[in-house]
């Protein structure tokens, strides 16, 4: 199945939750969300009961939609998180984490995790000094992560960063904001993550 381009506000009401997918808009008041907290559609307001199957699936939809990957994408990360030791989906979190445009994202450097896959799509982002432009690049702890020097003066991205003075940055990665680069300090520990998602539900899914 490939990744979702469909309303994304409708996406959120649909799920329920603020899954980070409208950046500015939802920072200034704008959140459909907020405004309509019910799935869209004439029989939105009605509550309907959820199997656990539905619980599962529902889960694995947030993931997906919050860090922008495909069913294949997603499916291919539990195999690896379920062949490494510890806990399959604190380790499927930490690597969608790792993801170069979920960090370029944690950066600061777009608004969205939507933003941040193109900005890497179109050649704006260097990594350890060489031009990256594969949004499912996988960022190691200590890798340096920068916008190209063309791309400086890009007003999204300058606007990005401006941003973080009202969102924050998460701990797992320093950031100059001057200059325009970060570095990927550490993988972070799921607690770190905050998240609308119960990854217990999604192994639960994989593992039928």
């Amino acid at each position: 199945m490939a990744r979702y381009r469909g309303p994304v506000e409708k996406l959120e009401r649909r799920l329920g939750v603020d899954l980070g997918l409208k950046g500015e808009r939802k920072l200034a008041g704008k959140s459909a969300l907020e405004k309509r907290p019910y799935a869209p559609g004439q029989h939105g307001q009605r509550r309907a009961k959820i199997s656990g199957y539905g619980l599962q699936l529902r889960e694995k939809q947030k993931a997906k939609f919050m860090y922008g990957v495909s069913e294949k994408q997603f499916r291919t990360l539990f195999k690896e998180a379920h062949a490494k030791e510890g806990n399959t989906g604190n380790i499927l979190i930490q690597l969608l984490e790792q993801r170069l445009d979920n960090v370029v994202y944690r950066m600061g450097f777009a608004t969205t995790r939507a933003s941040a896959r193109q900005f890497v799509n179109h050649g704006h982002i260097v990594v350890d000094g060489k031009r990256v432009n594969i949004p499912s690049y996988r960022v190691k702890a200590g890798q340096k992560i920068e916008i190209r020097e063309k791309s400086k003066s890009n007003s999204q991205i300058l606007r990005a960063i401006e941003l973080t003075n009202q969102t924050g940055m998460v701990e797992w990665v320093d950031v100059d904001k001057e200059k325009l680069f970060g570095l990927f300090a550490r993988v972070p520990e799921r607690e770190e993550i905050s998240i609308p998602v119960e990854e217990r539900l999604i192994v639960e899914l994989y593992s039928k």
